[in-house]
């Protein structure tokens, strides 16, 4: 059997302005980028990256559920 569950959160407006510094942006870009070009990432560089990616959907994710927060569906 298949049980799903709904977790209800509050989230303050805060998090509507959550993103990634700048300095942490670049980074992520400049990893994302020679990866692109064919240059292989060492292992951590690859973790890094992986990590930044991760932390970039959640705070996308954290973003957009303030936001619907704030503005249910009519």
């Amino acid at each position: 059997m298949i049980a799903s569950f709904t977790v209800e959160l509050d989230l303050p407006d805060e998090l509507a302005r959550l993103w990634l510094p700048k300095a942490v942006h670049s980074r992520l870009q400049s990893l994302l980028d020679r990866q692109d070009n064919g240059h292989r990432l060492t292992d951590p560089e690859r973790e890094e990256a992986e990590e930044l990616v991760t932390l970039t959907e959640l705070l996308t994710l954290l973003r957009l559920r303030a936001e619907r927060g704030r503005h249910p569906p009519a």
